[in-house]
């Protein structure tokens, strides 16, 4: 949202806000309706509107907020069990988010707002249910679900367990620690031992047992988990299990102050009546004190009273702090700033290398360790700082399931969407340059890739197609691939539109990659009749252009009747890249490490010997190489012992022939502004350490050179 000049500061967190509600919003719903019993997903979707509509009314937004209460009424019906998650409530309540987006952005443009398409969605919620029952009506299905039940595992309880084991209980194999061990498991536990029955020294016997315990055990398990673990012991033991608090959010603190008085307590345990508390509290002294002075009750139980009184308020304040809710830690931050702390962060790494080199050409130990130092350090702000925009793509992935389900719909189509890798994290400004590319994508496998039930069921397919994206990462890059089950691609279609289009030669043999690239043709397009998903050749253009903006790469594979793949290869971060420094000339080139393979030597004579064929021996393979002096026209002598970079790029092995490796480098990158545009071959460039400019070569480019020069050899030799 970039338009909030004129706004309050809280008018402009509501609109972010409610931006992220809105999406989440969007992803329950559709969940929802493949699972449209999941209460979770009705409360995710009645918060994320009860949120809007609250918050809305808060910053002035009424028409938003009055809508939103329209819908919020009706999902909290369904939310209550007295109505139904069908796929008309979640068509309108998808329509609804829909013109809460077109609301918010009328206040943010100064446009008018969606107000006849909210009357119509309102009056459509009204028909499609009757009045919405009052309160005192009787109570739905999941209200009687959250009534407290003690023997159910729904409830923290505090239990008071007495537990004194026969006296032989060593003579039938029992070890009663382990039964507290048990106990501790359960949750929290505070054990006081019971010695009251240990005889004098010379009375006692060794084998007989002469402790008991009192235990208070608080936990969600019930009392059954309790009984179970003195399930062989129980019936010769005395054992006393009552729960004495069930512990809830609700009650107000001067109720939980008087339920832990120690008085009280005592008169709870059986240990004292309510008239000797009465005459004990008149005294100035301590409670349990003065109880031990009038011989009342032992200094033992009062420990017990007081150790239950700690082991209750203790219990309460845990399960306090558990049920408030998690504050977050994170911050709203503009992206500008995060763009603008990039933009200084590699000066700073333009400013290190400057200061390791300087270092380097001086005899000064103490100005090489400081640039050491500065070196080390700026690559850790130069990793936090990416870090901090790197964003799970699993966001952008989820805006397309709406856009299936909508196409699906409007084309008559049964499709699925699954994806895979949601949490592989990219550069936000990736992210962003990738939505468009991958909108064209999943259109096209749903119009030219998916058939229509009655055609998949006559090919022996499902009625149900299915389009998939993935996405994992590979090295410096990540992999995103958009599947379809579909018919796959028609190469005799292909071919006769390309033949109209003077494309390519009628009758002319080439690969299959060649004949996929000219679907990425300005203009180029297969379908016969123009309509509002596809037939004006634009989509396929999109990707192609947005993807080598982004220094990526696409790769088409299909076969016919089974399905088409499109993957993309798409760099990690358009600001700062690891390269490999080469020098042709007194000119320096950077190509990128993550294609980088290897770099071997290639003599004079090994390259006089392939006469001009541009193919090197390298470990028993011929590799083609581009030679970077005579393709950007550079003049001077050629090295005595020239060197070849290897790089692998879309499964080929290709060579670029430079003067000399000067080693890795720190690369930030540098756009060469509009007046290069249309350079192809390079995609930016960099500052070095001394000041002076390296161009950064675009290696796919460059590629397509080398692959187009074996192509001429291989004609020339036929």
């Amino acid at each position: 949202m970039s338009d909030v000049q004129g706004l309050d500061a809280g008018r402009v967190v509501f609109l972010e806000e409610a931006a992220e509600l809105l999406e989440q919003l969007e992803e329950s719903l559709l969940e929802l309706e493949d699972s449209p019993d999941n209460i979770e997903l009705v409360s995710s979707v009645f918060r994320a509107l009860h949120t809007i509509k609250g918050s809305g009314a808060m910053f002035g937004f009424d028409e938003v907020s009055a809508f939103t209460h329209e819908v919020e009424t009706v999902f909290d019906q369904v939310r209550c069990g007295t109505m139904e998650a069908s796929r008309e409530l979640i068509d309108l309540t998808l329509a609804s988010r829909d013109i809460i987006r077109g609301m918010l952005d009328a206040v943010l443009h100064g446009s008018d707002a969606p107000k006849e398409e909210a009357n119509r969605v309102v009056a459509a919620l009204q028909k499609l249910y009757p009045a919405v029952p009052t309160q005192q009506e009787s109570s739905s299905p999941l209200q009687e679900q959250q009534e407290p039940d003690e023997s159910e595992g729904d409830q923290y309880v505090t239990w008071r367990i007495r537990f004194m084991p026969p006296e032989d209980v060593f003579a039938t194999g029992t070890d009663p620690i382990f039964l507290l061990e048990d106990l501790k498991e359960l949750g929290d536990c505070d054990i006081v031992a019971i010695s009251d029955a240990i005889p004098r020294l010379s009375e006692l016997d060794p084998e007989r047992f002469h402790i008991g315990w009192d235990i208070l055990l608080t936990t969600d398990k019930g009392k059954d988990a309790i009984e179970d673990v003195f399930i062989f012991v129980g019936d010769d033991s005395e054992l006393q299990i009552e729960a004495v608090e069930h512990h809830d959010s609700s009650d107000d603190e001067d109720s939980k102050e008087k339920m832990l008085r120690l008085g009280d307590i005592l008169v709870m345990r059986g240990e004292l009546s309510r008239e000797q508390l009465s005459e004990a509290v008149n005294s100035q002294k301590l409670l349990g004190q003065i109880l031990v002075e009038k011989g009342l009750i032992s200094e033992s139980k009062v420990n017990l009273a007081l150790n239950e009184q700690d082991h209750r308020r203790k219990t309460k304040s845990k399960i306090q702090s558990q049920q408030k809710p998690v504050i977050d830690s994170s911050i709203r931050v503009p992206s500008s700033k995060l763009d603008e702390l990039v933009n200084l962060v590699g000066e700073l790494v333009t400013v290190q290398a400057r200061l390791t080199q300087v270092a380097n050409e001086s005899e000064d130990g103490q100005l090489l360790f400081l640039a050491e130092e500065v070196e080390r350090l700026s690559a850790e702000m130069r990793d936090n700082t990416m870090n901090i925009r790197m964003v799970p793509i699993g966001s952008t992935f989820s805006k397309f399931r709406r856009l299936v389900r909508d196409l699906s719909n409007e084309l008559g189509r049964e499709v699925v969407l699954t994806t895979v890798g949601a949490d592989t994290e990219l550069d936000k400004t990736v992210i962003e340059k990738l939505n468009d590319p991958l909108v064209h994508l999943i259109r096209n496998s749903l119009d030219h890739g998916v058939e229509p039930p009655a055609e998949r069921k006559a090919a022996g397919k499902s009625p149900e197609g299915s389009i998939h994206l993935e996405a994992e990462h590979s090295g410096a890059h990540v992999l995103i691939r958009v599947k379809d089950d579909g018919a796959g691609i028609d190469k005799d279609k292909i071919r006769r539109k390309a033949v109209e289009r003077g494309l390519m030669v009628q009758g002319a043999e080439i690969s299959d990659d060649e004949l996929y690239s000219f679907i990425f043709s300005p203009g180029f397009s297969t379908a016969t009749v123009i309509s509002s998903v596809s037939g004006r050749g634009v989509g396929m253009d999109v990707v192609r252009t947005n993807i080598d903006a982004l220094r990526g790469t696409v790769d088409v594979k299909s076969v016919e009747g089974k399905g088409t793949t499109v993957s993309l290869k798409i760099p990690l971060t358009l600001a700062i890249i690891e390269g490999l420094l080469t020098r042709v000339g007194d000119e320096c080139y950077v190509l990128p490490l993550s294609a980088v393979e290897e770099c071997v030597e290639l003599e004079t004579e090994e390259a006089g010997a392939s006469r001009g064929r541009n193919l090197a021996h390298i470990r028993g393979e011929l590799i083609p190489y581009v030679h970077l002096r005579r393709h950007f026209k550079i003049h001077g002598e050629r090295a005595a012992i020239e060197q070849i970079v290897v790089t692998h790029v879309d499964g080929q092995r290709i060579g670029f022939v430079v003067d000399e490796v000067i080693g890795q480098h720190q690369t930030v990158i540098k756009n060469l502004g509009h007046m290069y545009r249309n350079v192809k071959e390079i995609s930016g460039a960099t500052i070095l350490g001394d000041g002076t400019l390296a161009l950064i070569l675009d290696v796919p480019s460059l590629v397509q050179e080398a692959r187009n020069n074996q192509l001429e050899l291989m004609e020339a030799a036929q």
